[in-house]
Formats: C-alpha cells, sequence, structure tokens
C-alpha cells in the first residue's frame, strides 16, 4: 500500500513538473508575450513612481523635474540633443571597435604562448593599475580637444576586461578534447575555429558586454575632461546652469543609447552562438 501511495505520489509530480511544457501553442506565445512585456511594464512603473513622489512630497522643479517636462525638453531639444549624441556615439563606436579588434586576437596570443604571456602580460597590467581619469588631462595635451583623445580613453578603459575573458575563454577548453582531434588528424585551424573559439564565444561575449557598458562611461567621461561637443559636453553644460531638465534629458538619451548598445551586443551574441539559444528552456 505504500509503495503505491508512494508511485502515485511520484507519478502527480511527474505531471506537474511536465505541465508547462505540455501547454498548447496559443498558450506557449501568451507566455511569452507576457514575459515580454514585463521590462516596459517595469519602466512605466519607475515614470509612475517618480511622477507620484513629486507630487506627493511636494519635490521643487530645480531638484526633480517631472516626466513631462523632461519629455517636452526632449522634444524642444530634440535636434541638439541629436547633433550631440552623434559625436557621443561615433567615439562609442571607434574606441570599443579598437578593443574588440585588438583585445581578442591579443588574449588568444597570450592564451596560447607563454612567452607572449611573460612579455605582454605584465606591462598591460600595469597599465591596467594606472588611474584613467588622471591620465585623461595628458591625452588634451598630446591629442588636443578633438575626437582621438576621446577615442583613447576609451580604448583605455574598455580594452582591459575583454582581454582579460579572452584569455579566459580560449583557455576553457579541455586538453583532452585538442589530443582527441589532433589523434584524429585535424589541423591546427579546423581545432581552433570548430573547438576552440565556439567553446571561447560565451565568456568572451561577457567580457564584451562590460566592455560596451563601460564605452559609454568612458566616452561621458572624456568630455567631461575636456570636450565642446557631445553628450558629457551638454550634461556639464546642464549643470552648471542648473538646468535640470536639460540635465535629464541628457540622462535619457544616454540610457537609451545604453540600451540600444546591449540589445546589439545580445543580437551578436545569438547569432554567433547559435547552440545556446535554447539553453534555459
Amino acid at each position: 500500500m505504500a509503495s503505491q501511495t508512494t508511485s502515485r505520489a511520484a507519478s502527480d509530480f511527474t505531471v506537474s513538473a511536465d505541465a508547462p511544457r505540455r501547454l498548447s501553442p496559443g498558450m506557449r506565445r501568451l507566455r511569452a508575450i507576457g514575459w515580454s512585456l514585463i521590462p516596459p511594464l517595469t519602466f512605466v512603473a519607475i515614470v509612475g513612481l517618480w511622477s507620484a513622489s513629486i507630487q506627493i512630497f511636494k519635490i521643487p522643479a530645480y531638484l526633480l523635474p517631472a516626466p513631462g517636462a523632461v519629455f517636452q525638453r526632449l522634444v524642444t531639444d530634440a535636434g541638439m540633443l541629436w547633433l550631440n549624441a552623434k559625436v557621443t556615439l561615433t567615439e562609442i563606436v571607434l574606441g570599443f571597435g579598437l578593443t574588440v579588434v585588438g583585445a581578442i586576437p591579443l588574449g588568444l596570443l597570450i592564451a596560447l604562448s607563454p612567452l607572449a604571456r611573460q612579455a605582454l602580460y605584465p606591462p598591460i597590467m600595469l597599465l591596467q593599475l594606472v588611474p584613467k581619469i588622471a591620465v585623461a588631462p595628458l591625452f588634451l595635451v598630446w591629442l588636443g580637444f578633438g575626437m582621438e583623445s576621446k577615442v583613447l580613453l576609451t580604448v583605455l578603459m574598455t580594452f582591459f576586461p575583454l582581454l582579460l575573458a579572452s584569455i579566459s575563454g580560449f583557455q576553457i577548453l579541455d586538453q583532452r578534447l585538442l589530443y582527441l582531434t589532433q589523434s584524429m588528424g585535424a589541423s591546427t585551424w579546423h581545432t581552433f575555429w570548430y573547438l576552440r573559439f565556439p567553446a571561447a564565444l560565451p565568456v568572451i561575449f561577457s567580457g564584451v558586454k562590460t566592455s560596451a557598458t563601460i564605452a559609454a562611461t568612458a566616452a561621458i567621461v572624456a568630455e567631461f575632461v575636456g570636450a565642446n561637443q557631445g553628450l558629457g559636453y551638454v550634461l556639464l553644460r546642464g549643470t552648471s546652469t542648473l538646468d535640470i531638465e536639460l540635465t535629464f534629458a541628457v540622462l535619457v538619451v544616454l540610457t537609451v543609447i545604453g540600451i540600444i548598445i546591449n540589445y546589439a551586443v545580445e543580437l551578436a551574441e545569438w547569432l554567433m552562438t547559435p547552440w545556446q539559444r535554447s539553453g534555459g528552456r
């Protein structure tokens, strides 16, 4: 009797565990739509809480403007914000692009070559320990107030996280798999392209996401140090004149840029790692 009860309980648990998988296509579609609506609904809730806090606590506009006033400023200054956003975006894309082009191959070299690890990694680590903000004025002296100094600071701030991720990614492969493929006659190129590189991609993309986030911050910091255009320059102008509505409008634009960059990186990861698309489902 006890064994029958236990068997029935195990059967019920199996049915309940498999129940989500037995949903109809329509229910699965509705469930997916519901999950996709959570982020925008969260954003709406945050904006609603923002507006309600101003009304309840009577916060003056010079401290915290209302969402409607910020949106109106976005519309009124759309042309000016777009022109400066293009400058900041160019700095981000150039700096981050140079980081990707340089850090990933260098990570591969350091991961596979003991000589490169001994010769290159220590000076790179030493450069990483130097405070980036402290050397930013030097870039202005060497390169002037143009875009070059901003791009260089962006590269300097984003290079090391992606380099570390690349080194870890290219070293993650089990050596026994390498011995197996070599014993089967695979060339070095085939082993890299079909084994080492796919295994390293998830780790590399974690570094890409981190560096992409830092790239936007680096470009703004570089414009804080010295610039006459860009969103960082507009942000400084807004805070110096106590134009809080303009400051919040710039912050909204920067948030949108960060979201676009994040989704672009996730799309690239989705395209390049198809074996992970069904993970966790």
